[in-house]
């Protein structure tokens, strides 16, 4: 029985939601178990948790993936910005997202450092 009977647009009260990004209907639950929030797909979410507040956001904007952080323990998350009010937030990455967009995340900064790579020929 599918649980869209509900009329909250909460992702994770659902047993589905669509990406607003690409159209990927993603399940709330990851292959592992894990609640999800953002698509495995293209990674992005929704701005529907207010983390400063702890509670329910009334932005709705769309959320970009726009790094990953290690954290002390080894485990990865996203980090992601709100395109409309800029709020950053962090998720965990679950183990079916996709590698491909999470390495050029974690690369980007050594692709494409703040200053030339010829300075290193001088050091």
């Amino acid at each position: 029985m599918s649980s869209h009977t509900s009329h909250t647009t909460d992702p994770l009260r659902l047993g589905t939601f669509a990406c607003a990004w690409c159209g990927l209907t993603v399940s709330t639950r990851a292959a592992d178990g894990a609640l999800r929030n953002h698509c495995p797909s293209c990674l992005r979410s929704r701005h529907v948790l207010d983390h400063v507040e702890g509670g329910r956001s009334d932005c709705g904007g769309r959320m970009s993936p726009i790094a990953v952080a290690v954290l002390r323990t080894g485990d990865w998350t996203v980090i992601h910005r709100c395109v409309r009010c800029d709020e950053l937030t962090s998720n965990p990455v679950c183990a079916d997202d996709n590698q491909l967009v999470l390495m050029r995340m974690a690369v980007r900064p050594l692709a494409q450092p703040p200053f030339p790579l010829e300075a290193f020929g001088t050091l």
